[in-house]
């Protein structure tokens, strides 16, 4: 069986090849058009507390998200309920987007709650992964609803065993940057029964190679290509 693929925040490019702005209904509905099978996008918070995709802490350079009302966000800026419905149909990584450093971090992850209460509602906790670099967001998911299933984002120089050992039993998913993976670090991952989702592949040899190293996912900003490499589509 193919690798999943996962455009990553929605495909970039409408029939004519004119380019689509990245994490909006019009980049998640033109994957779905293409035929992915997964979507990645990205969640912030408004300061109202409402769920939008984006997955800049600033609006253009402008203004923070943090900073403004929900009613204010520009008209391109999808809520994730909103993504939620056109996406009804599609399996969903929803990344949250809350980092150390971030100036709209929060430290009591109730972004993570907010967007656990979401899928709940939405009752998408088959169709969803939910996932992040900080692992403290992703931990406060299964503390609220073990149910909705997780994902750790890893990149950098990292120690394999360590993140592996970090992971097992704590995650469902480990999201590695595709230039940490290999035949040994899968064969760590499928002993500790995590899946493993591959993080950006656009180029069509190293597609291939995921998939010939037995990935779950393949997240790529590249759709059509992944999907030509995968299924000849």
């Amino acid at each position: 069986m193919a690798a999943r693929v996962i455009a990553h925040r929605g495909a970039a490019n409408k029939r004519d090849g004119s380019p689509i702005r990245k994490n909006t209904l019009e980049a998640f509905e033109r994957a779905i058009e293409l035929g992915v099978e997964g979507i990645e996008l990205d969640v912030r918070r408004t300061a109202d507390d409402v769920l939008v995709i984006h997955d800049e802490a600033l609006i253009d350079g402008g203004e923070w998200i943090r900073d403004v009302h929900s009613d204010d966000i520009p008209e391109w800026m999808p809520t994730l309920v909103e993504a939620l419905e056109v996406c009804q149909d599609t399996w969903l990584n929803i990344e949250i987007q809350n980092m150390p450093g971030d100036p709209d971090y929060d430290e009591t992850f109730g972004i993570s709650m907010a967007v656990a209460a979401l899928i709940t509602a939405f009752e998408a906790q088959k169709r969803v992964l939910v996932s992040s670099l900080d692992f403290g967001s992703i931990q406060r998911i299964r503390e609220n609803d073990p149910s909705i299933p997780i994902g750790w984002i890893v990149w950098g120089q990292v120690n394999p065993m360590q993140m592996v050992e970090r992971a097992a039993g704590t995650v469902d998913a480990l999201h590695p940057s595709e230039m940490l993976i290999d035949k040994t670090l899968m064969e760590m991952c499928r002993e500790a029964g995590l899946l493993v989702n591959a993080w950006t592949v656009n180029d069509p040899d190293r597609v291939l190679e995921m998939h010939r190293l037995r990935v779950d996912g393949i997240v790529t900003d590249e759709v059509q290509m992944a999907l030509n490499v995968l299924y000849g589509v």
